[in-house]
């Protein structure tokens, strides 16, 4: 049987179109699977009042964040600090979690945003 590239033909022969497909997909494939894996993004979760029993940030939080499609352990990890309403403790936490170098610093105290920090430079 004499091929089509054998005849001068222009036409790709059936197997030859099949075996750059089959290529094609295969590095597609490896391709997908080499590609780097999502951040994690740290949120840090400060506190004035008493840690939670499971050492988390409000379950409020995490819902809302879980519907955002951040999933705990895969896109998102929580620091959580708490100062067991000792006001003077937050200046020393906060500096805990920028050591942390988390990305974000969630708070839900209305006497929080008034204390003064200095954060590294």
């Amino acid at each position: 049987m004499v091929h089509a590239a054998e005849r001068g033909d222009p036409m790709i022969s059936r197997r030859v179109f099949i075996s750059m497909m089959a290529g094609g997909l295969l590095a597609a494939s490896l391709a997908a699977e080499a590609q780097p894996v999502s951040k994690v993004w740290r949120i840090g979760y400060l506190a004035n009042g008493a840690r939670t029993p499971d050492g988390g940030p409000p379950a409020a939080l995490r819902q809302a964040l879980l519907e955002l499609g951040y999933v705990e352990g895969k896109t998102v990890t929580y620091a959580g600090r708490w100062a067991e309403a000792k006001r003077d403790r937050l200046p020393g936490l906060v500096a805990e979690l920028v050591d942390l170098k988390v990305d974000l610093i969630v708070t839900r105290e209305a006497t929080s945003p008034g204390l003064p920090i200095r954060l590294p430079s």
